[in-house]
């Protein structure tokens, strides 16, 4: 969040995160499910979510470059990744 309260102000919000997110062409990563739950309920437009639910803050960035290395292709298909016990799994939404 610290990128978002420089740049643009205090937190406005999922639904606009993901908006803006979606606009930019931006992959958007969250420990929050609610964005995925967005998507799936709202249809909510997106270019790609990942969920890291359970990762613990030492372990993201070496588990981001795995996911992007092994899982680019999905995310390019605007598909949402989460990564939970050591497990991905991909969903795909209608968007």
């Amino acid at each position: 969040m610290t990128w978002l309260n420089r740049r643009r102000g205090p937190d406005p919000g999922d639904r606009t995160l993901l908006g803006w997110a979606a606009v930019e062409g931006r992959v958007l990563v969250t420990m929050d499910k609610d964005f995925g739950e967005i998507i799936f309920s709202e249809g909510a437009p997106h270019c790609g979510l990942v969920r890291l639910p359970d990762v613990p803050a030492e372990r993201r960035i070496a588990l981001m470059e795995k996911v992007l290395a092994d899982h680019t292709q999905d995310l390019m298909k605007q598909s949402i990744v989460t990564v939970r016990g050591g497990r991905v799994r991909i969903s795909r939404s209608a968007s």
